[in-house]
């Protein structure tokens, strides 16, 4: 990256319009232009307008990291940043099959692939002695359940177990689905997270608390101080060694004040951390300021600010996404 320009490369990108918009302007506070390019299935996507879409192919064709390096070869990549939960693996292949040939703002494959094993992952945090709901074990008493796919995302699929009926015909699926204690009366935190990819030093945890969510994704959140969710979510960095962006879902149970949990662990950017860079954690400068090589200083999140999503346009016409004035 000797000369002005940047060029990142969205892995499913096709929402995060916003988050573009940030690492654009992120570089040019950096003195360098930022073009972005989006990897995806379809052509038309929102992304379209703040980026060039590349036609991308399934994360799990077997030929993914050839083609993926085609694209790297042919838009002279120099950053690779991971949006959805198939991408993140497949952005650490690359990153180690490709060693410095592109800064990829995500830790290891493997441990990608833990995380987005429920299973494995319950089993995992347990052994670290990290609290969590408990998982169910056949002959445990309690019926106030839920049941989560195992390889599932965005909340798809989740089933609230309340009869013995509805237990035996999950039970009755293996393990397909993890089964926990269901938390009723709860507040759900998203800790967004940007640890060092060079010397593994946590630079941003940034708790807030999730309002609404729309289909799995947060529309309505606000940062909030919560010394108890940073000192969590710092162990759970620690225990596994996560680097780059990562995002840490907590559930607060509200009729056991203090009981903390940790609900999941998804080691890429999450849909709301718009949220944390508006409250000054800017999290695409840290990310550019590595790829560059520059020493990059810790940042502590302003408590209270709030994002409301809404749903805009993109106009697409033959396939040609059409100049729009609202950015």
């Amino acid at each position: 990256m000797d000369g002005k320009d940047i060029k990142i490369l969205f892995l499913g990108g096709a929402k995060r319009v916003s988050m573009a918009r940030m690492f654009k302007r992120a570089a040019s506070a950096l003195g360098r232009k930022a073009e972005i390019f989006s990897y995806e299935l379809d052509r038309c996507v929102p992304i379209a307008c703040e980026a060039t879409v590349v036609d991308g192919s399934r994360w799990s064709d077997p030929d993914i990291l050839e083609r993926l390096d085609d694209t790297v070869d042919r838009y002279g990549i120099d950053i690779v940043v991971p949006f959805v939960d198939g991408a993140v693996g497949v952005a650490a292949d690359y990153s180690a099959r490709h060693r410095g040939k592109v800064f990829v703002p995500s830790g290891r494959s493997d441990v990608a692939e833990l995380m987005f094993d429920k299973v494995r992952a319950a089993e995992a945090l347990e052994r670290a002695s990290l609290p969590v709901p408990a998982t169910y074990r056949p002959g445990d008493p309690c019926l106030r359940l839920i049941a989560k796919p195992r390889h599932g995302s965005a909340s798809k699929g989740i089933v609230e177990i309340s009869s013995v009926e509805c237990l035996d015909e999950m039970l009755l699926r293996g393990n397909d689905y993890l089964i926990q204690e269901r938390i009723d009366n709860r507040e759900e935190l998203t800790v967004d997270c940007y640890v060092s990819v060079a010397d593994g030093k946590p630079l941003v945890i940034s708790p807030r608390r999730r309002n609404v969510t729309v289909g799995g994704e947060v529309s309505d959140t606000v940062t909030v101080g919560s010394p108890a969710a940073v000192e969590l979510t710092r162990r759970v960095l620690a225990a596994f060694d996560l680097r780059g962006a990562v995002t840490v879902q907590l559930i607060h149970d509200l009729d056991c004040p203090g009981r903390l949990l940790v609900m999941e662990i998804n080691p890429r950017l999450g849909g709301g951390a718009v949220c944390t860079v508006a409250a000054g954690c800017d999290i695409p400068a840290m990310i550019i300021s590595e790829a560059l090589g520059f020493a990059v200083d810790a940042a502590e999140p302003r408590p209270g600010v709030r994002i409301c999503r809404y749903m805009q346009e993109v106009v697409f016409v033959d396939g040609v996404c059409q100049p729009s004035n609202n950015k």
